[in-house]
């Protein structure tokens, strides 16, 4: 008896120190994660600079201005995709009506085009001398200050923008969360005396809210980090100050102080999506597969708005914006622009293709942690490198630019001082800290692409190789490379393109010798020069269809 009680009491120490032991890839994991926390430790260390006067003058100033106009933004953009999103994900799952295959793939589409395109285009079409308002006028004769016509360049303007272009994260989710119910429930429900639109709200809502609310999650974060828009519809935001109040002032503790307000926000969404996942998951269990009853039959009229329901947010978020993108792309002007194509578009490759191998190599670090090591240092040591993806660019940016710039001005010294080093700032006067903050912001990306592969791979494989002998390398190089290959290439693709279609982040740390396709069509839509800018624009666009294909696929299952 005692001897088992001593072996009980072994076994529970070695359990436990097996949790918090530092073999290799722990200690891997934590020096990624100690880069990644960087910009956010930076933050809060400058946030107490200057006292409580300083933060007063930014409350009696701006800050109260910033605060209500994102607030706003975030509740009118997210309303918008909530309410469009979980229709559009209802009518697709439920009901039978022309043309519910196509949507059900195609409402995705509108993930495609960059926020900030969108804006530009949408600016340009409803604008004075657009073509709406100049048909409006021609039609019906009549002339400046003789009608009403809605502002887009305002707060509603960008949050329509900004919900029709983001809808798709709470369509996604919703619609596997309604596709995954049984529609017997709903029946039941109906069969009760229950109207279709109770028995939606009593039965088929409540058991998608984790899902719905995890999308909503998603749409805000991408709403907080929103730079493109809120500056050219002259929207006062978090994002927008901070660009200011660094680059155009130069105010460096403005800006850190902005970034700390931000932080707030951003802490507040992952805690929250993260409830929203958990709620996902125990949610499935509780929900029977789908039955191979027929779906919902609606009535002629029904089946007639239900189609247009499904079709105009498809054709605001993607059709309207594409078409009238490529009608200025074959123009003249447009096309004369492009000789110079290849200086912004080299910027972009190189610039994608070192971030990318950046994060695939974190990534394999951390999912090898996660494989090899039981620790909950390592767990959590993943949780943090992973926060980047809620993360906006400005203040990925000006996080990282507070602490390098001073370690920057140190080494410089040191190098011009013993080697006669004549150049000027090693780290933030080239592009290393630009693909530090651009792995930092899409190491989630690689990382959940490379953690699915790996998670299919079973380990006597490892085992079989490691017992003939094989080393380490070996291993890696001839049986997980091979096996990762798919992944790596759907993880290298995507951090690619995020990269490549990025703003907020480049416009700040990009060295002034590199010009990206994002930055140029910022530039240059800036300068009210649109039709020289839609080439680069369709480009972005079209780099956007890849990662929104793949969901569509997904989609199709």
């Amino acid at each position: 008896m005692q001897v088992s009680r001593i072996t009980q009491v072994d076994g529970a120490k070695a359990s436990t120190a097996a949790r918090f032991q530092l073999d290799r890839w722990t200690l891997s994991a934590l020096v990624l994660a100690t880069f990644a926390a960087l910009p956010i430790v930076a933050i809060l260390a400058a946030a107490p600079e200057g006292g409580f006067e300083a933060i007063a003058h930014l409350a009696q100033t701006v800050l109260g201005r910033y605060v209500a106009n994102t607030l706003a933004l975030m509740v009118m953009a997210g309303g918008f995709a909530l309410v469009v999103g979980t229709g559009c994900a209802w009518l697709v799952s439920a009901a039978r009506f022309p043309g519910r295959r196509i949507f059900a793939w195609a409402l995705v589409l509108p993930l495609a085009v960059p926020a900030y395109i969108a804006a530009y285009l949408y600016a340009d079409i409803l604008d004075f001398t657009g073509p709406v308002q100049s048909g409006l006028r021609s039609a019906f004769g009549l002339s400046a200050g003789e009608y009403w016509f809605p502002e887009i360049r305002s707060l509603t303007g960008g949050a329509f923008v900004l919900g029709i272009v983001l809808y798709p994260y709470v369509y996604l989710l919703a619609r596997s969360a309604f596709a995954a119910q049984s529609l017997s429930q709903f029946r039941a429900a109906r069969s009760l005396g229950a109207a279709p639109a109770r028995a939606f709200w009593r039965v088929a809502l409540p058991a998608a809210r984790p899902a719905i609310a995890g999308g909503l999650a998603l749409v805000l974060m991408e709403v907080l980090a929103d730079f493109g828009v809120a500056q050219y519809f002259a929207i006062p935001t978090f994002s927008t100050g901070i660009f200011r109040s660094w680059l155009s002032m130069g105010d460096k503790q403005a800006a850190l102080k902005l970034a700390a307000f931000m932080l707030i926000f951003v802490i507040a969404l992952i805690a929250w999506e993260a409830r929203t996942r958990t709620g996902r998951t125990a949610s499935k269990d509780g929900l029977a597969a789908r039955d191979d009853a027929p779906f919902i039959e609606l009535s002629p009229a029904g089946k007639a708005m239900a189609t247009l329901a499904c079709a105009l947010p498809l054709l605001l978020g993607f059709v309207i914006p594409a078409a009238h993108l490529a009608m200025m792309a074959m123009s003249d002007t447009a096309i004369a622009a492009a000789g110079v194509l290849w200086d912004y578009a080299s910027g972009s490759l190189w610039l994608g293709l070192a971030t990318a191998i950046a994060c695939l190599v974190a990534a394999l670090v951390l999912g090898f942690a996660k494989a090899r090591s039981h620790s909950r240092i390592a767990r959590g040591a993943i949780r943090v490198s992973t926060l980047g993806y809620a993360m906006p660019g400005a203040l990925l940016a000006v996080g990282l630019l507070a602490p390098l710039g001073a370690v920057d001005i140190g080494l410089t010294r040191g190098l011009r001082d013993t080697f006669g080093y004549t150049g000027g700032l090693v780290l933030t006067g080239t592009s290393l800290v630009l693909i530090y903050a651009l792995a930092v912001r899409f190491l989630t990306v690689a990382y959940n692409s490379v953690d699915g592969g790996l998670a299919a791979i079973p380990p006597s494989l490892d085992a079989a190789a490691r017992s003939l002998g094989a080393g380490p390398a070996r291993v890696l190089g001839r049986i997980y490379v091979p096996l990762l290959s798919p992944s790596l290439a759907a993880a290298a693709a995507l951090v690619f393109i995020d990269t490549v279609r990025e703003l907020p982040a480049t416009l700040i740390l990009r060295p002034f010798n590199l010009e990206t396709l994002a930055t140029r069509t910022y530039r240059l839509a800036s300068d009210e020069r649109l039709v020289e800018a839609s080439i680069p624009a369709l480009i972005l666009l079209a780099a956007g269809l890849l990662p929104v294909l793949l969901l569509t696929r997904t989609a199709k299952r």
